[in-house]
């Protein structure tokens, strides 16, 4: 896979916070790949799953591949007690889930190590970025 998206919301994912999330979600559908990194995420309600479920879905539709990082034992319990677990790939990192990603069929699958070192630095806000 030549590219994925990465999103890195903070905070909470909640009625009141959740649109920004949501656009970036939106805009980011037509990606072959998408990381979505929970691990910055405290807390995370009905709107904040429908707004993940969403942006898993449209990425799908387009023929795209979502893996979800999430090491918060409190929204792992979520996901799982949800059963978003069995929808979408979970790992516990996203070096995991960039390797997590296929390939599409066809191409080889490339190791990306940089990618590990670069996501070790903190990140604020809503990230999104290509890589």
């Amino acid at each position: 896979m030549d590219g994925y998206a990465l999103v890195r919301p903070e905070g909470d994912l909640d009625v009141f916070t959740v649109a920004p999330f949501r656009r970036t979600l939106a805009d980011l559908a037509g990606s072959d790949g998408l990381i979505i990194d929970l691990s910055a995420v405290v807390f995370i309600d009905s709107a904040g799953l429908g707004a993940l479920i969403g942006g898993i879905r449209g990425t799908r539709e387009r023929g795209g591949q979502v893996v979800v990082a999430c090491s918060r034992p409190g929204l792992l319990r979520v996901l799982r007690s949800t059963g978003l677990d069995k929808v979408v790939t979970v790992t516990a990192s996203p070096a995991e889930a960039a390797r997590a990603l296929r390939p599409p069929a066809g191409t080889k699958s490339v190791e990306n190590d940089d990618w590990a070192r670069e996501s070790a630095a903190p990140q604020t806000g809503m990230d999104s970025t290509w890589r």
